[in-house]
């Protein structure tokens, strides 16, 4: 998280906040396109865990290869789209100043070849989390992550523009990255040598999965980057500058509930494949729980110190990025919620009219943020209205799995929904008071990160857990300062 930060600061004050944003929306179009692939993934990454977890190491092998076979093809199907309609918008429907186009065009061509490298090597990652190997996992994270720090630093020592070096240098760490997956997991797993199989069946199963998966993915996709589009369209790039600082404060957060759900959905989806379903709703419940209580810790101090945060991150704060930062990270908070249900679903498996009716509801977003925008209202407005569109989806997304793995309703409510509103609550009364009384500086952002800390963890532990769940936590805390002495 702090590399991610700090990364972002040196490359906003290297490319400045226009190019920034450029890189953002054109990338944003190039990940417009992932709403084919990411329904794709997650297919992938569903039938990968469900045949680990039933033990067939045939069938494993017939899923990964026909996987891979499937990416390939992908890859060629996205690169004749991006090449013909990606050009097409990013030339003649974005507003992108002149003397930036043939950089943009640049950003455009090397996100493709980024993007498209991912896209064969998503079986690997799918192969790893289903494993299990969460030391790999992070490991290559971590690389990764000072991988984009290097590139921010020689950003300043490029011979050629700053912007295009930026989006060469990702390409480049991309095929590295990639290439460590690969080898990693041809080494560890059995099942991860690639020969072409054509299993009609297997396909035909695949991509049903994927197509009614796309519905949900797209709907998600178009949920950030169609409403980066709008922004681009209504506002021009350096609002799209800030939107993306925001992002980025939010993804550097987010990234440990995002790894927290890395390690819990393969248990969720192998539960279900054993039949153990009482296992399967206990961890989503739990998973929904802790998942939002990370975000409270990791997120309520930025929420109650954000334009100080901002100041002595970026030292050059653009306008619109307080508030876009602080509501996005509420939007991260209430989509937490529904992770574990989601992976419930998709480890069940029948989807269509889940996507149906969950992706309809997502896909509000554009034309209700297109309209609010229409009439005059602020970006910000964008992400309220998401806000409110994800607790839908979070309810609706309940009452699916009441009917098809008899998840309680009330049971859910009251043990997650209910608990999280009141630990939040509870955590927010006294630093909000203190902010409140206390003039922006260094004695109040420590006082208030302290007081929000503490509030955050005493709430957590007596409002947000069971008596179980306090037992299990000062057991563990008990062998973990045994280990340290």
């Amino acid at each position: 998280m702090l590399v991610s930060l700090y990364t972002s600061r040196v490359i906003l004050n290297a490319l400045g906040v226009e190019d920034y944003g450029i890189y953002n929306v054109v990338g944003g179009v190039v990940a417009m396109f992932s709403m084919i692939s990411a329904s794709l993934n997650s297919a992938i990454s569903r039938f990968i865990t469900y045949e680990l977890g039933t033990g067939n190491l045939n069938r494993l092998k017939t899923v990964f290869s026909s996987s891979v076979t499937i990416q390939i093809g992908l890859v060629v199907l996205f690169l004749l789209i991006a090449e013909t309609v990606g050009v097409w918008f990013v030339n003649y429907k974005m507003i992108i100043p002149a003397d930036r186009l043939v950089a943009a065009n640049w950003c455009l061509q090397l996100s493709a070849i980024t993007f498209s490298i991912n896209l064969v090597s998503v079986p690997y990652n799918a192969a790893i989390i289903a494993h299990e190997k969460m030391s790999a996992f992070a490991y290559i994270s971590f690389i990764e992550a000072l991988g984009k720090l290097l590139i921010a630093w020689f950003i300043i020592l490029s011979p050629i523009d700053r912007l295009v070096f930026y989006a060469i240098m990702l390409a480049v760490m991309a095929v590295v990255i990639r290439y460590i997956y690969i080898y990693y997991c041809k080494q560890h797993f059995e099942e991860c040598s690639y020969s072409f199989i054509y299993d009609h069946c297997l396909l035909k199963r695949i991509f049903g999965f994927a197509g009614w998966n796309m519905i949900g993915t797209s709907s998600a996709i178009l949920r950030n980057q169609g409403v980066d589009i709008l922004i681009n369209l209504f506002f021009g790039p350096a609002v799209n500058g800030a939107k993306a600082i925001a992002n980025q404060v939010n993804a550097a957060i987010d990234g440990f509930v995002q790894n927290f759900m890395i390690a819990m959905n393969p248990q969720i989806t192998k539960s279900y494949a054993n039949g153990n379903h009482h296992y399967m709703l206990d961890l989503v419940m739990k998973g929904a729980k802790f998942s939002f209580f990370i975000l409270l810790f990791l997120g309520l101090p930025i929420l109650l110190n954000t334009g100080f945060i901002l100041q002595l991150w970026l030292k050059m704060v653009p306008a619109h990025t307080i508030l876009f930062v602080q509501l996005i990270i509420i939007l991260s908070m209430c989509d937490s919620l529904s992770h574990t249900l989601v992976a419930a679903i998709l480890a069940e498996g029948e989807i269509e009219k889940y996507m149906a009716v969950v992706g309809g509801l997502q896909m509000l977003n554009i034309p209700i943020a297109y309209i609010a925008l229409w009439l005059g209202c602020i970006p910000e407005v964008t992400v309220v209205i998401a806000i409110v569109i994800s607790q839908a989806c979070l309810f609706t997304r309940i009452i699916f799995l009441k009917h098809k793995v008899n998840l309680s309703i009330r049971e859910y409510i009251s043990k997650v929904y209910i608990v999280v509103i009141s630990v939040a609550f509870l955590a927010a009364i006294l630093p909000i008071c203190l902010r409140i009384v206390m003039p922006e500086g260094w004695g109040a952002f420590v006082l208030v990160t302290f007081v929000t800390l503490v509030c955050t963890v005493i709430s957590i532990f007596f409002v947000g857990l069971s008596k179980g769940e306090r037992q299990m936590l000062l057991i563990k805390s008990r062998e973990v300062i045994n280990k340290i002495r």
